[in-house]
């Protein structure tokens, strides 16, 4: 078993420790060059990450001092040799045997992405945002081949489908509009993404994720990528959804109003970077 994982890591000295002890229990992770990318940092993202490097015998630490995540992972990509390829962010912690469904599931002669279970932890937030998390866990995005929020793994062919990662935002919505239903795999295992604690901070997150889907339709187009934005398949779903499940509409009105509100203020607002830190507290 083998394979590279690359991580961009900006700033993350209290969560990156998690995420590397998690890769470090995974059974197989010496077959893997795990290749963590110090991005524009200020804290010591860096130290931590040499820290771990017993414990990962594939551990190389690689610093920039530019930011940016696309950056981080294209410089990634130029230390890594082998496949599959695995892209995860410094903050998620993969449950036991992931790694190793996703070399299976990858190590194949196929154009192929893939990506664990996710579930989203909403413990400790306001009646806001655990609406909201209510309707966004059970639609298509999230139920149908998810390739993102937090982690995606490609086959080598399946890397082949683009050349350097653009600079957007989104980019883990640029991959997945890059594979078809049938080319995006679903493996065991999971990873859990804390999502924010207050709904300001979920409406400024949802502000930059309008921002990123905006951003990637007026991009010049990549052969073979659906840019096409997916508000009326999405609506279908909500509609259907609270057919079978009456009991959440009231839920499915924060979500709407969250959405429409983040749409709204992606147009007013300066494109920027906003990471919510409100989730990233350890607890």
């Amino acid at each position: 078993m083998h394979g590279s994982i690359i991580i961009p890591a900006h700033n993350e000295e209290r969560l990156l420790p998690g995420c590397l002890k998690a890769l470090a229990d995974q059974p197989g992770i010496e077959g893997f060059e795990v290749i963590v990318v110090v991005n524009g940092s200020t804290d010591r993202s860096a130290e931590v990450a040499r820290a771990a490097s017993d414990l990962i015998p594939g551990l190389v630490v690689v610093e920039t001092p530019t930011g940016g995540k696309a950056n981080a992972l294209n410089l990634g990509d130029s230390h890594a040799t082998l496949f599959p390829r695995i892209y995860l962010d410094a903050d998620i912690q993969l449950s036991p045997g992931t790694v190793r469904s996703l070399w299976e599931a990858l190590n194949v002669d196929e154009p192929r992405a893939a990506a664990p279970h996710i579930r989203f932890d909403t413990e400790g937030t306001d009646a806001v945002v655990r609406g909201f998390y209510a309707i966004y866990e059970r639609l298509p995005y999230v139920t149908e081949g998810l390739i993102g929020l937090g982690i995606y793994a490609l086959s080598e062919k399946g890397r082949q489908r683009f050349d350097a990662f653009p600079e957007l935002t989104a980019d883990d919505l640029f991959v997945q509009r890059l594979f078809t239903l049938d080319e995006r795999i679903t493996v065991p295992g999971e990873f859990v993404v804390r999502v924010p604690r207050r709904w300001q901070d979920l409406l400024a997150v949802r502000t930059r994720a309008a921002q990123g889907s905006q951003e990637l339709a007026a991009a010049p187009p990549v052969p073979g990528m659906d840019a096409a934005m997916t508000t009326r398949s999405t609506a279908q779903a909500l509609v259907e959804l609270l057919r079978r499940r009456p009991g959440l509409i009231p839920a499915a009105a924060v979500y709407s109003g969250i959405t429409v509100a983040a749409r709204v203020r992606s147009r007013r607002t300066p494109q920027q970077w906003h990471r919510d830190e409100s989730s990233r507290q350890q607890s």
